[in-house]
C-alpha cells in the first residue's frame, strides 16, 4: 500500500471536522457558533477559533468563556496573543490594524489546525468576513475555505458592487451626490446610508477596507445568514454574479436564519425581566435594546426617557451608558456601574414604575422578543437583532448606530420589504424626545402600522418554513455539503 493510500485510509476513519475562525466581537462569534451547531447536526465535530483584538475592548477570552459554558459539544480556542504593541496601531485605520493582527496570527492558526489534524480530518474552514487573511492559511493547508458573512445578503451585495465600481471606474460613492445609488440587488441607496469611511476612495480607511473585499470572490463559496424570502433580490444578484461582473463569483448559500441561544446557559431562575413581562398584557410592551456594543451618551438617554414617558406605552429598556466615545475603538465598552436616578430625568422611575422596566447592560433578547407581551422592538439594526426580530414576528423601530446598520435600515424600511420604520435624526447629534414618542405611538397605536405588522408576521412564517427539511435554507446547506464533498474528492484525485 502506497503512502497516499494509507493517508486516505487514515482520514476515512477519522472524525470529519470543521474549523470556524471568527472575529472576537459578540456579533460575529454568536452566528459562528450557531453555524457550528448546524455542522454538528450533520455529523461534523466543530472547533471555533478566535483571537484578542487590541481595538475591541471586550476580550475574546470573556466571550469564549460564556459561549463554551453554553455549548459544551463545541470546542473553542483563543489564539495566543501577538507581540506587536498597541502603540503601533495609533495612526492606522481599523481595517489595517485587523490586517496586521491577522497576518501575525496566521502561523498560530496553521499550527493549531495541524495539531488538530492529528486527531480528526479537517474538511473545511469557515472564515468570518473580517478574517479574510486566513484565506492564505487555508490555501497553504489545502483546506477548502468558505466565508460566513455576519451581515445581510444586501450588505454583501453592496460590498461587491463597490468592488466592481472600484475596479471599473474612478468614481467614489460621494460622486453620486444626494441622489439614490442604484446597485444590482439593492433598493435605491443614499450615500448617507453607506459606511462613512467607504464614501471617498482616496481616504486611507477606504483603501484599507477595500483590500479585504476581493477575498470574498477568491473563496470557495459564501455562506450568508439570511433566507430567500427576506432578501430575494440581493441573493439572486449575488448568485448570478450581477454585482461583480469583472470577477468569477463563487457559489452563494443562504442558510439562515441562524438564530439560537448560544451565549447563556439555561438558568434555573428566569431573568427578572421575563417575570415582569409575564404580568403585562399581550402585545403591549415596547422593547428597546441596542446590541452588545450599542449605547448612548447621557443626553440621548434622557431624550429617550422623555419620549417613552410621553408615549404612554409600556416598555422594557436595556440601558448602556457611553461617555467619551473613542473613535479609535471599533466598539466602545459601556460604563458597567451607574445609578438609574443619576442618568434619567428626575422622577422618571417613580412616574413610570407601573408600566416600565429598565435593565442594565443585558437582557436575554431572544426570549424577550418571543414573549407574547412584547409588541415592538426599537433596535440598532444589527443583523443578528434583525433576524431575531423577524423570527419572533416583532415589527421594528430602526435606529442605526454603527457599521452597516444604516444600510440594513434602508433595506428594512424599503417599500418592498416594510418590516420597520425609521427614526429621524439618528444621523445627527440627537434624536429628540418628540421623535421617539411619535414613532413608538405610531407603531403601537397607529392604524397605518397594521400593514407593517402583517408583513412581519408573514415573514416570521417564511423564516420558519426556510428551516424545515424541504425549506430553502436547509436545502442550501445540504447543497453546500454536496459541493464540499465533490470539491474534496476532486482534490484527492489530484
Amino acid at each position: 500500500m502506497v503512502q497516499g493510500e494509507r493517508s486516505e485510509l487514515k482520514e476515512s476513519n477519522m472524525k470529519s471536522a470543521v474549523v470556524l475562525y471568527s472575529n472576537p466581537a459578540a456579533g460575529h462569534l454568536i452566528p459562528m457558533v450557531s453555524l457550528a451547531k448546524l455542522f454538528e447536526e450533520h455529523g461534523f465535530s466543530a472547533t471555533v477559533i478566535t483571537f484578542n483584538h487590541p481595538l475591541i475592548t471586550n476580550k475574546a477570552d470573556q466571550e469564549v468563556s460564556l459561549l463554551s459554558a453554553a455549548n459544551l459539544s463545541i470546542s473553542f480556542h483563543v489564539l495566543p496573543p501577538i507581540t506587536t504593541g498597541e502603540d503601533s496601531y495609533a495612526n492606522l485605520p481599523p481595517p489595517d490594524v485587523s490586517r496586521i493582527i491577522l497576518e501575525a496570527q496566521n502561523q498560530n492558526l496553521q499550527n493549531f489546525i495541524l495539531d488538530l489534524s492529528k486527531t480528526c480530518c479537517v474538511r473545511v474552514m469557515v472564515l468570518d468576513y473580517l478574517c479574510t487573511l486566513a484565506l492564505d492559511a487555508a490555501r497553504q493547508l489545502s483546506i477548502p475555505a468558505y466565508f460566513l458573512t455576519p451581515f445581510s445578503a444586501s450588505f454583501a451585495a453592496f460590498l461587491l458592487n463597490l468592488l466592481e465600481l472600484d475596479v471599473s471606474s474612478s468614481l467614489s460613492l460621494k460622486d453620486f451626490g444626494d441622489g439614490p445609488i442604484n446597485f444590482p440587488g439593492l433598493p435605491p441607496v443614499l450615500t448617507s446610508d453607506c459606511l462613512i469611511y467607504l464614501i471617498d476612495r482616496e481616504t486611507d480607511s477606504y483603501k484599507a477596507f477595500m483590500r479585504t473585499v476581493p477575498s470574498l470572490v477568491k473563496s470557495d463559496g459564501i455562506l450568508i445568514n439570511t433566507f430567500e424570502s427576506l432578501e430575494p433580490k440581493a441573493i439572486s444578484a449575488l448568485r448570478e454574479g450581477l454585482c461583480v461582473p469583472s470577477f468569477n463569483m463563487p457559489p452563494v448559500y443562504s442558510i439562515g436564519p441562524l438564530v439560537t441561544e448560544t451565549r447563556e446557559k439555561e438558568l434555573e431562575e428566569r431573568h427578572e425581566c421575563l417575570k415582569w413581562l409575564d404580568s403585562q398584557p399581550k402585545g403591549t410592551v415596547v422593547f428597546l435594546c441596542f446590541g452588545s456594543m450599542g449605547g448612548f451618551p447621557l443626553d440621548q438617554i434622557k431624550q429617550i426617557a422623555i419620549g417613552l414617558e410621553n408615549s404612554g406605552q409600556r416598555f422594557l429598556w436595556v440601558i448602556k451608558v457611553f461617555v467619551n466615545l473613542d473613535p479609535k475603538k471599533i466598539f466602545n465598552t459601556s460604563i458597567p456601574e451607574f445609578e438609574m436616578d443619576q442618568i434619567l430625568p428626575e422622577g422618571f422611575l417613580d412616574r413610570t414604575k407601573d408600566r416600565g422596566m429598565i435593565v442594565k447592560t443585558w437582557a436575554p433578547q431572544i426570549q424577550v422578543l418571543h414573549h407574547e407581551s412584547v409588541g415592538a422592538f426599537v433596535t440598532h439594526c444589527g443583523w443578528n437583532s434583525i433576524l431575531e426580530a423577524v423570527t419572533a414576528g416583532k415589527p421594528m423601530v430602526c435606529w442605526p448606530l454603527y457599521a452597516e446598520q444604516r444600510l440594513n435600515k434602508a433595506v428594512l424600511v424599503d417599500h418592498e420589504t416594510r418590516l420597520g420604520v425609521s427614526v429621524e435624526g439618528y444621523d445627527h447629534e440627537m434624536v429628540d424626545a418628540e421623535e421617539v414618542e411619535s414613532k413608538i405611538r405610531w407603531l403601537m397605536e397607529g392604524e397605518g402600522s397594521k400593514f407593517l405588522k402583517e408583513r412581519i408576521e408573514a415573514m416570521k412564517d417564511k423564516a420558519s418554513e426556510s428551516l424545515t427539511e424541504t425549506g430553502s435554507s436547509s436545502q442550501a446547506f445540504v447543497q453546500f455539503l454536496i459541493d464540499l464533498e465533490r470539491q474534496t474528492l476532486s482534490k484527492t484525485k489530484i
